[in-house]
């Protein structure tokens, strides 16, 4: 149920192409940094947030290690729904109710998992290389029956034996991602519980499921074999250690019929503002998910500068 709408996402990167950022990924989050500090911004980094500063039921700025305050007519959330209710903010500072709500959301158990490599070669899968094939991604998956038999495995809790993989080969078209005649290859490959039904560890289990996934690759693409240079694995457990994504949702909660459109990712929550004045969300949480192209960012971005002008009453969860 709702996986039509990813058909018409198909349908429109079909359409538009799929843009990528000269350097990688990175470089646009770069981009807006720079954006932001050309028009008078701030720019704090190594800032952790260890608290928004409710006053009189409204966000008025944030609190910073060791106790200093920014203060700001607005705060807007990227993070993760849950952490941002439910350690970020006091408890006494929420309306009555929204705690068990927020304790409600189906954060999901994980889903895919990345190896990311350096190669001395591109992926052959028969016709030589480079070709245009190389330009963007390729998504290494038989069939039908395929899919369905990697998503049983995840759906029973364990890992999947013979992993779909998305591979990304990014470097024929970007010469600053690798040096001369070396490449990059990053693999997203799925289905990967976060809690296995065999209560392994993901630091003791990690290599071994990278090893299947790249397996999947060979089996496209034999030449690679023997010419992956380096690899750096993100399980689940990594995806939520090194980037805050809870159970290692890249979408933070999940994409379900529940919890899209004018249900993401709770339905008073869905139009980016809050029912605490002058705190805003945006981020995977946030409609339309994950992703790097910033719509939410956007979408939130058009809701505060409204607000700011207009007053927070209209913006205000009905």
């Amino acid at each position: 149920m709702g996986s039509a709408p990813f058909a018409g996402w198909h349908v429109m990167l079909h359409e538009t192409g799929a843009a990528h950022p000269r350097g990688g990924s990175g470089m646009l989050a770069q981009a807006l940094a720079k954006a932001l500090i050309a028009r008078g911004g701030t720019l704090r980094t190594d800032a952790p947030v260890e608290r928004i500063l409710v006053e009189n039921g409204a966000a008025v700025g944030v609190v910073l290690p060791g106790g200093e305050a920014v203060r700001a007519k607005a705060v807007v959330a990227a993070c993760h729904v849950v952490t941002t209710f439910t350690k970020l903010i006091a408890p006494d500072d929420l309306p009555p109710g929204l705690l068990s709500r927020i304790h409600s959301i189906n954060v999901g158990n994980g889903f895919g998992m990345t190896v990311r490599c350096a190669a001395s070669e591109l992926p052959d899968y028969g016709a030589g290389f480079p070709t245009e094939v190389h330009h963007g991604m390729q998504l290494l998956c038989p069939s039908e029956g395929y899919l369905r038999d990697a998503y049983a495995d995840y759906f029973s809790g364990m890992p999947s034996r013979k992993p779909p993989v998305l591979a990304m080969t990014f470097s024929p078209i970007d010469d600053t991602l690798a040096p001369p005649g070396k490449h990059v290859l990053s693999l997203w490959s799925q289905y990967f519980p976060y809690r296995r039904r065999d209560s392994k560890s993901w630091d003791d289990t990690r290599e071994e499921a990278a090893d299947t996934i790249l397996e999947t690759l060979y089996g496209y693409a034999p030449n690679l074999r023997n010419k992956i240079e380096q690899r750096y694995i993100q399980s689940p457990l990594d995806l939520e250690r090194t980037l805050g994504l809870l159970h290692g949702n890249v979408m933070h909660v999940e994409m379900s019929l529940d919890q899209m459109f004018w249900f993401r990712p709770l339905p008073e929550l869905a139009n980016y503002a809050t029912p605490i004045r002058g705190l805003f969300l945006c981020g995977a949480s946030a409609h339309p998910g994950g992703g790097v192209f910033g719509a939410s960012g956007l979408n939130a971005a058009g809701v505060v500068a409204r607000s700011l002008r207009t007053g927070w009453r209209r913006f205000l969860p009905v």
